[in-house]
């Protein structure tokens, strides 16, 4: 058989992980195995094992790629509203809490969708996910002091990140709240998503 281009690798690479960020975006890590994903991605059980030692390393790249997915979104957003940090934030609450993203979790943010599994899993997952966070709450922190220049508020950077951090752990919770009830109750799930993002678009 000919030997795999670097390009082709690096395809097949990438068709995995992609593959996996859908899966456990879904299902959950534990929730689906090696052979299921590889099947997904279109190739043979076997060939997983030239692109990663274990389960566990392919879920750290899904979790690192996932935030750098949804950071380059937040950029994109933040992007369209140089003019006013308000209406950024307002934009991605708006992006963050809405039944396309509670209902699609496979295409969604790694925030939500992996909060549980890093919080089973080890100290390597947990730092992946952590490193993730730290950039939102970066991003999101210079968001809220721009918006407080703006606006003519006097707000240092320490109430700064502590108002992105309650902003982003309340939008990742609505979320996760939303999605435990959205089959017994669609009703509650709406109600949950649109309660907060109105009570966060006038934070």
């Amino acid at each position: 058989m000919p030997r795999l281009t670097q390009e082709q690798k690096k395809l097949n690479h990438d068709k995995i992980v992609e593959a996996a960020g859908r899966g456990f975006r879904t299902r959950g890590v534990n929730g689906i195995g090696i052979a299921e994903l590889m099947k997904a991605a279109e190739m043979t059980h076997g060939g997983f094992y030239n692109h990663f030692d274990s389960k566990d390393d392919l879920a750290l790249e899904v979790i690192r790629e996932g935030f750098n997915s949804s950071l380059a979104a937040l950029a994109g957003i933040r992007a369209e509203h140089p003019g006013s940090a308000r209406a950024g934030l307002d934009h991605m609450v708006d992006q963050y809490l809405n039944d396309v993203h509670r209902d699609h979790p496979e295409i969604g943010c790694a925030s939500a969708a992996l909060v549980t599994d890093a919080g089973r899993e080890g100290v390597a997952a947990q730092s992946a996910y952590q490193h993730g966070l730290d950039g939102f709450f970066s991003v999101i922190t210079d968001m809220v002091l721009e918006n407080a220049s703006q606006s003519g508020t006097d707000l240092d950077a320490e109430q700064a990140r502590e108002q992105a951090i309650t902003l982003f752990s309340q939008m990742v919770g609505a979320l996760a709240l939303s999605r435990a009830v959205a089959k017994s109750s669609p009703e509650l799930a709406d109600e949950i998503i649109q309660a907060n993002r109105t009570r966060l678009k006038q934070a």
